[in-house]
């Protein structure tokens, strides 16, 4: 549950995430390791271990509460004292509580949250959280229609910090056998889960007769998509699934006031030409339509747009490589982001870095 690495820098880090390789905390363990840092990690599924019964009735009725909460928070304090901790990176609705926070700052340790949720999505609230959120030093949101009101529940130092890629999971690698491009072959390729308000814009791209891959859960419940549906996948073939594909759909999670998401960057990374849900942030992060992207506000234009790409392969090519380039650099790998909450305390500078 607890692992300590050592490394050269002076800081020394506790980082609070989920320790699956896909998942931001266990991007952030990995680039700290990078970049030489002393490193313990503490995974919070060993929060939510319990009979199934019980985790259901602590995440139902008592606000999406891990079962072990009090105990797992015990835990991330020993080893902020067992490791002398100068930094807490606790990624997203982490599971430690208030009190625990009080005492890990009482040690003198700067204690940080990555905040990868929205915390006023039904689906994550949690009270106990937002009862913790002022107990941190500063809070990092992935996405700035939040941060107004992360201040307004007495978040410090609240900035934006937007997601990033994993240079050792995020990287081109298109599938090479024939059997393998064939397996592969898609004109549009979606990784992420079925929300209720993506499964139209899927349905409208098979309607059109493009011929779809669609990875992640409950694709297979809807008849509309189920013919498309691949069902979960590692990154090993994900990397291939975004190079066997013509073309890559970027799409935004609307119940978490998303902006952008952890695909817009991870995709890009694997060198894929990709349509883009337009948001302000995307706009930001990615430029000006047909800079790096083409943007949609529709399915209906979604249609069009795929549509114009899959028969332009110049065009494709070009975008794909422009947003590589703009994308596949240091600066948006989660060790700059790591850089980022370990640098100064000054609010403003994380906001102009992470731009």
């Amino acid at each position: 549950m607890v692992t300590a690495e050592r490394g050269l820098d002076p800081k020394r880090i506790v980082i609070v995430g989920n320790g699956d390789p896909a998942h931001v905390g266990a991007h952030l363990r990995v680039a700290a390791g990078a970049s030489g840092l002393a490193t313990t990690f503490c995974d919070v599924r060993a929060a939510y271990e319990a009979p199934s019964w019980i985790a259901r009735a602590n995440w139902w009725l008592r606000g999406r509460r891990p079962t072990r909460l009090r105990w797992f928070s015990q835990h991330v304090l020993d080893a902020c004292r067992a490791c002398r901790a100068t930094h807490l990176i606790a990624t997203g609705i982490a599971p430690v509580d208030r009190a625990t926070l009080e005492a890990i700052g009482a040690l003198g340790v700067r204690r940080v949250n990555y905040l990868t949720d929205d915390p006023w999505n039904p689906r994550h609230r949690a009270p106990w959280f937002l009862e913790a959120l002022p107990a941190y030093d500063e809070v990092f949101s992935t996405r700035r229609a939040v941060l107004d009101d992360l201040r307004a529940a007495g978040g410090r130092g609240v900035a934006y910090l937007p997601f990033a890629y994993a240079p050792h999971l995020h990287y081109p690698e298109p599938p090479a056998a024939s059997t393998e491009r064939a397996r592969f072959a898609a004109d549009v390729v979606f990784a992420g889960g079925a929300d209720s308000d993506r499964v139209p814009v899927l349905a409208a791209l098979g309607r059109a007769g493009l011929r779809l891959a669609l990875y992640g859960g409950y694709w297979d419940r809807y008849p509309a998509t189920r013919a498309y549906a691949r069902g979960h996948a590692e990154w090993s073939t994900l990397r291939k699934a975004f190079g066997g594909a013509r073309l890559a759909l970027c799409l935004v999670r609307r119940a978490n006031r998303d902006g952008h998401a952890m695909r817009t960057f991870e995709t890009a990374a694997t060198g894929a030409c990709m349509l883009t849900e337009e948001t302000d942030e995307h706009r930001e992060l990615l430029g000006d339509d047909g800079e790096c992207t083409l943007y949609f506000r529709s399915a209906a234009e979604l249609v069009d747009r795929a549509r114009w790409l899959l028969a332009h392969e110049a065009d494709r090519e070009r975008l794909a490589r422009a947003l590589h380039r703009r994308i596949g650099g240091a600066e948006h790998t989660y060790g700059a982001r790591l850089g980022v909450m370990l640098a100064s305390r000054a609010s403003s500078a994380p906001c102009a870095a992470a731009s």
